[in-house]
């Protein structure tokens, strides 16, 4: 169904509602507006008014005798056609500097979506980038016990992954060399998901006698390499920054916030849905494919680190000021991108 296109005035009337929600955070009457928002209506044009957006599905009332609150489609068309983006203010530049105190990724991914949670006071999250895109640069074979090595893949940019594979104890530390070396021949300079396509026939065209330790990775190629989704784990800010919002004064909306946190799997697998398209993305409310965030707003945005891409941003109450914490959440990208492209 198509909605029915809003007038001037009732974008008008709209626009001051939502504003005078995001800062007030009580439900907003026609008299307030009529009073502070400047659009030189009476109360009762505008109380008519704010009946037909209600018809219309922009706004609700709570009970009865109270104003009107701006429902998850109100938010929606105030982001897609009315908002402007700020520039980052400077304060918020020196903040976010200190994400690059530490070069390693998983640390810098958890620097900024702590400072995303203080500078939005919304709930920073993150997942580092999914591997799959990422070139290999290196690898190594260390001697863990008798019977088992670790596997170490160096990918581009510092990212790390280790594998625990079962090899004899009579291949020594030399052997285990000259084994990583041959690894690194055939595998090397490809991305990790042309390797996982591709290993076992690479690696077996190598292979120089039956009792060859490289047959052990030929023959489990196939489940050695799966590694596309399990590097990209979940960072989270300060839960504090939003519990201290309004909204969570009350304690069903408190425990609306703690199952979410709580459910890091769900927030896990969404944030990874998100990393397979580039941009900025936002979910207001019902829009999102959880239960657990019916109640918030989604904001995201990809940072790259060459082709691999990751995903920071913002959870929040749909209650937001859209226009600074996107312009905020856009420039932290940017950022990450920047830094991890110098690194």
């Amino acid at each position: 169904m198509i909605s029915e296109p809003l007038t001037e005035r009732e974008l008008s009337i709209l626009l001051a509602v939502i504003k005078n929600y995001i800062s007030a955070v009580t439900p907003v009457g026609s008299r307030v507006l009529a009073r502070s928002s400047g659009l030189g209506l009476s109360a009762a044009t505008i109380r008519n008014t704010m009946s037909d957006l209600e018809e219309k599905g922009f706004l609700y009332q709570p009970h009865t005798s109270a104003g009107r609150v701006p429902t998850d489609k109100a938010y929606r068309l105030y982001v897609d056609s009315m908002i402007r983006l700020q520039e980052t203010p400077p304060p918020v530049v020196r903040i976010m500097q200190l994400v690059q105190e530490d070069p390693v990724l998983d640390k810098m991914l958890q620097r900024a979506a702590e400072a995303l949670s203080v500078i939005t006071k919304e709930l920073g999250v993150g997942i580092a980038p999914v591997v799959g895109d990422g070139v290999l640069e290196h690898v190594d074979l260390i001697r863990i016990s008798s019977e088992r090595v670790m596997l170490v893949l160096t990918i581009q940019h510092g990212l790390v992954k280790t594998i625990f594979v079962e090899l004899d104890s009579r291949v020594d530390g030399a052997q285990l060399d000259w084994l990583a070396s041959r690894l690194s021949e055939r595998l090397c300079g490809l991305t990790l998901s042309e390797i996982r396509r591709s290993a076992g026939v690479r690696l077996k065209q190598a292979v120089q006698k039956a009792d060859d330790p490289l047959n052990i990775f030929v023959q489990s190629a196939e489940t050695l390499f799966e590694l596309d989704e399990s590097y990209a784990g979940l960072v989270l800010g300060e839960t504090s920054s939003l519990a201290n919002q309004p909204e969570f004064k009350h304690e069903k909306n408190l425990r609306s916030l703690i199952k979410l946190t709580d459910r890091k799997d769900h927030l896990l697998e969404i944030m990874q849905h998100r990393a397979g398209a580039e941009g900025l993305r936002i979910t207001i409310g019902s829009e999102n494919e959880i239960s657990e965030l019916s109640n918030f707003t989604l904001i995201t945005d990809t940072y790259r680190i060459g082709k691999m891409r990751g995903i920071i941003g913002v959870i929040g109450p749909t209650r937001m000021s859209y226009s600074r914490v996107i312009s905020v959440v856009q420039y932290t990208s940017r950022l990450l991108s920047d830094i991890l492209v110098k690194s």
